[in-house]
């Protein structure tokens, strides 16, 4: 999550702004994080079939950033998804569902990509029962495409306030093939509610919040030494940074002024808001987890085609103990009896965001 100068000017609350000097300004234009976005340059640059759709299936969307994908290259054109534990969230994740709505995302940019190269993918889930790998995947040659591999490159989590303009009629239509579209009125106030009570209950849970702010990376050293988690770059923010006003300390304290000011700024996002749309899944197995990645990341590049904003708030589908309230209104309000809610997502018009860094290709293989 990159965080923009609208965002912290918010989050000091009309408060202390640093003035940069010249030879400052100079430091500060140098401040992108080129290392930890060289990823998304790279997409595409591998004759290997399978390096060519993994290049591009690193960008797609995961929790928190985490990127919890390993690859194990096998026969030819063939190799092992597994999932890396060490990229877990063990507090506002306890059970792996999100990690492997991830995984499923990764699964599906993997096969639009593979198309271009002339190979459609053939996916065969957890060989070795659920507590194994993830999949195996080989690569069969087939001479087609896919329509929505053009908007990979395009596609962004808009943590933006959206603008206050109806997602329309013909565009709910075309989003219904992948969850629950919510336009009235009176859903998206409800649903506005049950997501912010939410946000508060994870903010104001030490060890939930401790978790995302232990993923914080603070700058462009951090990010290009860490590039997963929630990435706090860009000339703005590091002047306040080297100014000592943006600190892991502060964000973890509820009584400081920057958090309270960021309280504020959430709200203000969470509630600029046309729309919302929910993804749900029969039962909650690991194949309907993956599914609901698959569908997840297609939804994204149909909002991207559509010219659409999106935004995850699915903090009330957590599974801590804290969150069970918020879960079980999130299921009354927006499945079926027996269903899960796998994802919840802000719908609107927002501005383009930034790309988000990612760890290069070869740092996620075991082997190859």
């Amino acid at each position: 999550m990159s965080v923009s100068r609208r965002k912290t000017l918010a989050l000091l609350g009309g408060g202390l702004i640093v003035a940069a000097t010249a030879s400052a300004g100079t430091f500060l234009a140098t401040r992108t994080p080129e290392k930890a976005l060289k990823p998304w340059s790279n997409a595409g640059g591998y004759e290997d079939p399978r390096l060519f759709a993994l290049s591009y299936a690193l960008l797609a969307p995961n929790p928190h950033n985490r990127q919890p994908w390993l690859i194990e290259l096998t026969d030819k054109n063939a190799f092992r998804l597994h999932r890396d534990p060490a990229r877990d969230l063990p507090h506002t994740d306890p059970y792996h569902r999100q990690i492997f709505i991830g995984l499923g995302c990764f699964l599906e940019q993997m096969a639009i990509a593979a198309r271009p190269k002339g190979f459609s993918a053939e996916i065969s889930l957890f060989p070795e029962g659920a507590d194994g790998p993830v999949a195996d995947v080989v690569l069969v040659e087939r001479a087609d495409s896919d329509p929505l591999g053009a908007h990979m490159m395009s596609r962004r989590s808009c943590k933006e306030p959206f603008q206050d303009t109806p997602v329309t009629a013909a565009m709910t239509a075309d989003l219904k093939t992948y969850g629950t579209v919510w336009t009235n009125p009176a859903d998206v106030e409800t649903i506005k509610d049950l997501t912010w009570q939410a946000w508060l209950t994870e903010m104001n849970t030490h060890r939930t919040l401790k978790e995302s702010v232990d993923l914080m990376r603070f700058g462009k050293e951090e990010i290009n030494a860490n590039p997963d988690g929630i990435d706090l770059g860009g000339p703005f923010l590091e002047s306040l940074m080297v100014a000592g006003l943006l600190t892991k300390d502060s964000q973890l304290d509820p009584e400081s002024t920057g958090f309270q000011e960021g309280v504020k700024m959430y709200q203000a996002m969470l509630h600029a808001t046309p729309a919302y749309i929910s993804l749900t899944t029969p039962a909650n197995t690991r194949p309907d987890q993956i599914e609901a990645g698959r569908r997840w990341l297609r939804l994204n590049l149909e909002t991207t085609r559509l010219g659409l904003a999106l935004h995850p708030v699915s903090q009330a589908l957590q599974e801590f103990d804290e969150m069970a309230p918020h879960h079980a209104e999130a299921h009354r309000l927006l499945a079926k009896p027996g269903e899960t809610v796998q994802m919840l997502g802000r719908l609107g018009f927002g501005p383009q965001t930034a790309r988000t860094p990612r760890w290069p290709l070869e740092t996620r293989m075991m082997n190859g």
